[in-house]
């Protein structure tokens, strides 16, 4: 252990604690405090504690020169893995990370800071399956703009043995520099905040550092001046050292003062050498004689004073300072002149892009074309690199010496729009809508501006902006194309259907003029979903089209994708295992670039395709991780739709109140975000769920704004009328035969035009309770026989049992009590494998109203039903008759009288018959 950490007796039992509970899951230590109180030697003894205890570490130590950088702290993280982890990755990670690595030149499908993220979770999940791994990073609040954002989404997604330990400086008030960082589970993420050191903890690290120990006034007063900083008083030992300090004498009070007694002895030569080194982030000899145009044995010579002194390190060709405080101090006191000269000298000398045009810029009073030019290439290797926010800081940078032009402040908003910055984006692109002439370029910026309200899910502004696009990009099919898309894209979420269909037609045809094939994959894949969503059909031809010429590498929204079209309409279609794969490998895809957002909304229909194949447990899954994503997220908007996602599934499973709460949430949150037609949605899962309970006039109340704005001609599809089967049986059982007439003509009529096999299910099956309402129940019969054959080739096993359960109910009003009781048995024994408890009570209903009809004086015998239980738990006769100690003789008469009384023929339907037999 340090003598700097000999007095941290409660911080170092924090990272005991850290890396116990990280051995099982993820958790992480944030390390608080001023500059030089210590933390980076705890971070230190943090490390070292892992490494003895058999973690991975991946370490990274941002530095203030560093957070000009892209992706340094997580190129750091990622510098020492193992190429058979990396060869693990899916392609586009993999590309991530060699780029990140500057392995990989920008050719290849774009990445962003979104697929790095991505790639930094599958590596350390891969390496936790090996031993647990920290997460150490010293200095947080010097993360550059492209490191940061990736850790924030890798530690929400942290799962396994994994663990983070930071430092951050904060100032007196305790500011935290990471807000950012939340795992999982909220409470994981500890914070510690590190005080100063008494004046016996300071004694022991200043004689461990010098040797000896100094006389105890000069001890109180080193005390006193740093105030218990470690840092500090280390360097005021150094100050006094050999010299007797009285009580009057006075110390250096300020950081600046002790930096000035500390280096400022040195020569000018030495001085100009130190400040080059403080200028960078990773200095080296050869740079540092490149930069100053000495050689290097003069460069080696000049740090030779400052390193006996203890400011600089040199290890080989790498130098560093002994502590941060140090470079900084030496770049504050150099004065703006000095530092001016030095980052031009060092602009002359670096290859980088990056570095360079920093250097440049700094280096710079004012802009000149040369630095503007060396800033707009240098943002270009950025954003190629997938570094979406260090090309926007750069852009910013140039505008904000002079280069302020229209164009370089659309280039700044679509950076800052991939790096999620919508806010900064706005502020720069209003401007320019404002002041610019009619024309394309306001076009373009218009266009852009309202990208930013969709992506916050604010449609209204939107829409606007887009409406008023139009005049500016004719005679532009590119901008015209975009205009048209963007605003299908708001309309179709704020439920204008037909207008949004109306401009992805307009965008087909502007795509067409305009002969990009990947542009005209997105008009028509919208066209055709929008399209089939209608009910005017899905365009086969032109779906066909949308799929061969698109882009699978250009990151569009979720909507404009091709893919996503074929899987959603294939669902609509009835197609339902097929639209699961397809749904499932364009999720796949969205993990793989880290998209959340576009995660949402495939999750969604995922979910969806689930709960109609009856998977209500992969359903469940799915929206559960719909709500975590949404609360990473963040707005009302996602949680909104995670919300309608968890209640449609609770509803189908039974669990009353958790849907009823989810569905009251998602009513006010969708008024709250100001899409009141996301409500319909809600309202729909209230209405099957009290159809599900018998509550048909409370469904008919929850159904009432939807069944105001039904369409017959176009309203019938699955995605859009799920709600029509509940309404319809609400009203016949109301008596409210001739409300339910259109809705079930148009389910018939559609169904039949379209060949959609889920509307002619149950359009035949709400036509027979409507027979059978009117006394026409030969009719109702021939109407449920004509559903069942249609289920048939629908794998709706949901509706499907509630098919039969309408057909169990006609066979008792018939009479045909045996009937009857098979059919519904095995609809009882149905919906409970489904999982569906509210149906399993329902069908239970009606069989014990064959039962009772059937069974009215024929009550079981004590020692009847104990063999019925028995028995109807799927033990054999002779197990039955050893578990109640009578011979299998008796256990057979049993069973027969028990059959005969309950009118039943097998263990099944025994099963069926749980309300008698259990007591």
């Amino acid at each position: 252990m340090s003598f700097a950490a000999v007095s941290r007796t409660v911080e170092l039992q924090a990272v005991d604690i850290l890396l116990m509970t990280a051995a099982a899951r993820p958790s992480a230590l944030v390390i608080a405090g001023e500059s030089g109180i210590g933390k980076t030697t705890l971070w230190n003894e943090a490390v070292e504690h892992a490494r003895r205890a058999g973690y991975r570490i991946l370490s990274a130590r941002a530095g203030e020169a560093e957070s000009v950088l892209t992706y340094a702290a997580v190129a750091d993280l990622l510098a020492d893995i193992e190429p058979d982890i990396l060869d693990q990755l899916p392609d586009l990670q993999r590309i991530a990370v060699d780029r990140v690595l500057l392995r990989a030149s920008a050719d290849g499908p774009p990445t962003d800071q979104r697929v790095t993220a991505a790639a930094l979770v599958s590596v350390i999940t891969a390496l936790t399956v090996r031993s647990p791994v920290l997460i150490a990073i010293d200095d947080a609040q010097w993360l550059d703009s492209s490191s940061q954002p990736v850790l924030q989404f890798a530690a929400r997604r942290l799962a396994g043995r994994v663990g983070m330990v930071l430092t951050e400086r904060t100032d007196s008030d305790g500011v935290t520099a990471s807000p950012w960082l939340r795992l999982g589970d909220p409470d994981a993420v500890k914070r510690l905040r590190v005080g100063p050191m008494t004046l016996g903890a300071l004694d022991t690290i200043i004689c461990g550092r010098f040797g000896r120990a100094l006389p105890r006034p000069t001890m109180v007063r080193i005390a006193e001046a740093s105030g218990g900083n470690p840092f500090y008083a280390l360097e005021l030992a150094r100050a006094v050292d050999g010299q007797s300090v009285s009580a009057d004498a006075v110390l250096p009070s300020t950081l600046a003062d002790l930096m000035q007694l500390r280096t400022g002895h040195f020569s000018p030569a030495v001085a100009d050498m130190l400040l080059a080194a403080g200028c960078v982030a990773e200095p080296t000899v050869k740079l540092l004689a490149e930069a100053t145009g000495v050689g290097v044995d003069r460069v080696e010579e000049l740090l030779a004073g400052p390193e006996r002194e203890g400011i600089v390190v040199i290890n080989g060709d790498q130098v560093r300072f002994s502590h941060p405080l140090l470079a900084r101090g030496i770049y504050t006191q150099a004065g703006p002149g000095r530092r001016r000269r030095m980052h031009r000298a060092l602009a002359s000398v670096e290859t980088q892009p990056e570095l360079k045009a920093r250097h440049m810029a700094l280096g710079s009073a004012s802009a000149d074309p040369a630095t503007l030019n060396a800033l707009d290439t240098a943002a270009d290797a950025a954003s190629a690199r997938g570094a979406a926010a260090a090309a926007a800081e750069l852009t910013e940078l140039a505008i904000e010496l002079g280069g302020d032009t229209p164009a370089r402040r659309r280039r700044a908003a679509r950076h800052l729009l991939r790096a999620h910055e919508t806010r900064r984006a706005r502020k720069l692109l209003k401007p320019v809508v404002e002041s610019l002439p009619p024309g394309p370029q306001r076009a373009a910026a218009t266009i852009l501006l309202a990208g930013t309200w969709i992506y916050d899910n604010d449609f209204a502004p939107a829409k606007e902006l887009l409406s008023a696009a139009f005049e500016d990009a004719e005679g532009s099919p590119l901008l015209l194309v975009r205009a048209h898309l963007g605003l299908a894209l708001a309309q179709g979420w704020t439920g204008e259907y037909a207008d949004a269909l109306q401009h992805t037609a307009s965008a087909v045809e502007q795509a067409e003029l305009l002969g990009a094939p990947a542009v005209i994959s997105q008009a028509l894949a919208m066209h055709v979903a929008l399209e089939c969503g209608q009910g005017r059909g899905r365009d086969e031809e032109a779906l066909r089209r949308a799929l061969e010429l698109e882009d699978p590498d250009a990151d569009v929204p979720v909507p404009a994708r091709a893919g996503t079209a074929d899987a959603m309409t294939q669902a609509w279609l009835g197609r339902l295992d097929e639209a699961r794969t397809a749904m499932m490998m364009v999720r796949r895809r969205c993990i793989e670039r880290g998209s959340d957002a576009d995660m949402m909304q495939v999750s969604r229909h995922l979910s969806m395709i689930n709960v109609w194949m009856a998977r209500f447990g992969a359903a469940e899954v799915v929206a559960d991780d719909m709500m975590q994503r949404a609360e990473h997220l963040g707005g009302e908007y996602s949680l909104v739709i995670a919300r309608i996602q968890r209640a449609l599934v609770w509803a189908y499973q039974g669990r009353e109140q958790h849907a009823r709460n989810e569905i009251h949430a998602a009513i006010v949150g969708a008024h709250r975000c100001d899409a009141p037609q996301m409500a319909a949605w809600p309202m729909m899962i209230l209405g099957f769920l009290e159809v599900s309970r018998g509550n048909h006039a409370d469904a008919l109340e929850a159904l009432a704004p939807i069944l105001a704005g039904f369409d017959p001609d176009g309203g019938t599809e699955i995605i859009a009328a799920s709600y029509i089967p509940d309404a319809v049986e609400a009203m016949v059982a109301l008596g409210r035969l001739d409300d339910a007439e259109p809705l079930i003509a148009a389910l018939e009529r559609n169904g039949a035009a379209l060949d959609r096999p889920w509307m002619l299910a149950v359009g035949a099956r709400c036509r027979a309770m409507m027979l059978a309402a009117r006394g026409d129940v030969v009719g109702a019969e021939k109407m449920a026989d004509k559903a069942m054959a249609e289920h048939d080739r629908l794998p709706m096993p949901f509706e499907r049992a509630r098919t039969q359960l309408f057909v169990g109910q006609l066979a008792r009003r018939q009479r045909r009590k045996q009937v009857a009781a098979q059919a519904l048995t095995e609809v009882v024994t149905e919906f409970r494998q489904l999982g569906a408890r509210l149906w399993v009570d329902r069908a239970r209903a009606e069989l014990a109203r064959v039962n009772v009809a059937r069974n009215r004086d024929s009550d079981l015998t004590p020692s009847e039903i104990s063999v019925a239980r028995h028995a109807a738990a799927g033990m054999t006769n002779r197990d039955i008759a050893a578990a109640l100690f009578i011979s299998p003789k008796t256990v057979e008469h049993n069973l027969s009288r028990i059959y005969r009384k309950l009118g039943v023929r097998t263990r099944a339907e025994l099963a069926s018959h749980a309300e008698l037999i259990e007591g």
